[in-house]
């Protein structure tokens, strides 16, 4: 049964064409990943569906009485409001219905000659009561809660969490709403480890269909049954997971170029020919009349002809090139016994390791753990209250912070990369250039920047250092699919020495061959990527 149809639907942004004519189904109990470049439309499929945004042109039908959760249709909330406030909202309807409850027992015990009546009234409304899952709102509620980890901020002011706390509330809220149709716009941010593995269990066993836009992989490996791509204003329908589809693009691909070279082929034959009979015919006296016939024809059977569009085998991509000048000693860090507490609570007590020259690792926990305290006491900035932490010799650090340019919004993007790498202005543009800003963006100012585009000129700053220990903090944060897959390549290509925190489990099993789990205040060393790690972390 089809959920949601989408029949030929255009949508224009600030004088540019986002895409036309676009035809897609959502099915009953579909799982569909949405992917594509940053720009190619994602968010604003989900949000005409979502009826946030009005259709330029065409029309979209949502199954009549199906709910749509959005994380965007998150109404207002009063200052006071808390955080479980927010989360019952979701319980609107079973709140009234348990209400009509209560009142109609206290009729029960005042009206004894209307008793079979206000009986009966009680069974219609419980049975709704019941059928709409009220005796399990409470179980509900806290399986969301531990899931996405907000068990904690339940009796906070809403208005008074974090951005990121926001975002997972509104996830949650979403979630206990139950919706025929789940718009999910990159469900992952936000989220630490545990989390994740809890949000793909939940959507998989999830009853409802489901539309996700996410840079993800690991993720949409997990959940997604479909994917679809959305490139150059047009949508391709891949019938598999996220891997299933990579492999299957490439084979279209190649496939569609072998057919348009085929195409070329015969149409330059044809052309060739025509060009002869012309000749042949002009050579007669008088001009043959049959032979420009046949040319003409031939060349009406070109323009009726259906063109096969030459694809695209290689997108633009930023050109990282990450060269270490000057190596290291051998040993890079030594991290001996440390302990950190704040407000006299323990974040982590005795922990030590080491790092050495070429080593490839993971540090990886969930959000509070204290990962991003470590780094910050080897990058100096912040002190252990017991041990100590040795940098070894000629280690020179690149640090690539989740929070970028977080303090820098006036100045201008060139001159931002400026402040780290000293080069002329033309230098600067031809560097920029190849992390793809080009003309007069360079000119813009930071606070008119994306996150994905802070993340790049920073990246663009420290491929252009002299480093040979890198500390990465959430580096694909921003980066679209095709960006992080460069990242990727170039770390893999990188001579020195790399220490990542990342909650993208795809650029851990990648990229990295030592896994520091920590939890519970304490450090667990395993050899091996993420998931070699997970399995002998569950022993």
């Amino acid at each position: 049964m089809i959920i949601c149809a989408v029949n030929d639907v255009s949508k224009t942004l600030g004088g540019n064409k986002i895409f036309e004519n676009l035809r897609f189904e959502v099915k009953d109990g579909e799982r569909i990943g949405l992917v594509g470049t940053n720009g190619s439309g994602k968010t604003t499929i989900l949000k005409l569906i979502s009826g946030v945004e009005p259709c330029d042109a065409g029309k979209i039908h949502i199954k009549k009485e199906a709910e749509v959760g959005y994380l965007e249709q998150i109404p207002s909330h009063r200052k006071e409001d808390t955080v479980r406030d927010v989360l019952c909202s979701a319980f609107e309807e079973m709140n009234e219905l348990n209400k009509k409850m209560r009142s109609i027992e206290q009729k029960m015990a005042e009206d004894e000659v209307n008793l079979e009546k206000l009986l009966k009234q009680y069974g219609d409304v419980q049975e709704k009561f019941t059928k709409l899952g009220g005796y399990e709102m409470d179980a509900d509620l806290m399986k969301i809660c531990n899931g996405l980890g907000i068990a904690n901020l339940l009796d906070s002011t809403f208005l008074k969490c974090s951005g990121g706390e926001q975002t997972k509330i509104g996830l949650g809220l979403i979630l206990l709403k139950k919706p025929q149709l789940l718009l999910l716009d990159e469900p992952t941010n936000h989220l630490d480890i545990q989390a994740l593995q809890w949000l793909e269990d939940f959507i998989k066993t999830s009853q409802g269909s489901i539309l996700i836009v996410s840079h993800d992989r690991y993720f949409l490996d997990e959940v997604a049954t479909k994917i679809i791509e959305i490139e150059d204003g047009e949508l391709h329908t891949y019938h598999g997971n996220y891997s299933y589809f990579v492999e299957e693009k490439e084979k279209r691909l190649l496939n569609q170029f072998a057919a348009f070279q085929e195409q070329q082929k015969k149409i330059k034959k044809m052309r060739e020919t025509i060009k002869q009979l012309i000749e042949w015919a002009n050579r007669a006296n008088p001009p043959n009349a049959g032979l420009h016939k046949r040319a003409k024809n031939m060349e009406r059977a070109i323009e009726r002809m259906e063109k096969i569009k030459k694809p695209k085998l290689e997108n633009t991509k930023m050109k990282f090139d990450l060269h270490m000048q000057e190596r290291s000693g051998k040993d890079v860090v030594q991290v001996d016994h440390i302990s950190k507490r704040f407000n006299e609570t323990t974040l982590f007590e005795n922990i030590d390791f080491s790092i050495r020259y070429q080593d490839r690792i993971a540090l990886i926990g969930n959000n509070g753990s204290g990962k991003s305290t470590i780094l910050k006491m080897i990058l100096e900035e912040m002190l252990p209250d017991e041990g100590t932490i040795k940098i070894g010799s000629n280690v020179r650090i690149g640090y690539l912070s989740q929070h970028v340019f977080k303090d820098q919004q006036e100045g201008r993007l060139i001159d931002l990369f400026r402040e780290q790498v000293h080069v002329t202005e033309a230098e600067a543009r031809q560097i920029l250039a190849k992390f793809m800003f080009y003309g007069h963006s360079v000119f813009n100012k930071v606070s008119r920047l994306s996150g994905g585009e802070r993340m790049r000129v920073r990246l663009a700053q420290l491929m252009n250092q002299n480093m040979n220990l890198i500390i990465l903090d959430e580096p694909t944060n921003h980066l679209d699919i095709d960006s992080r897959e460069v990242l990727e390549e170039t770390l893999e290509q990188f001579e020195g020495t790399i220490l990542c925190v990342s909650h993208d489990r795809y650029l851990l099993n990648r990229c990295f061959n030592q896994t520091y789990w920590l939890e519970n205040g304490k450090i667990f060393k395993y050899i091996g990527n993420y998931d070699d790690a997970k399995q002998k972390h569950q022993l």
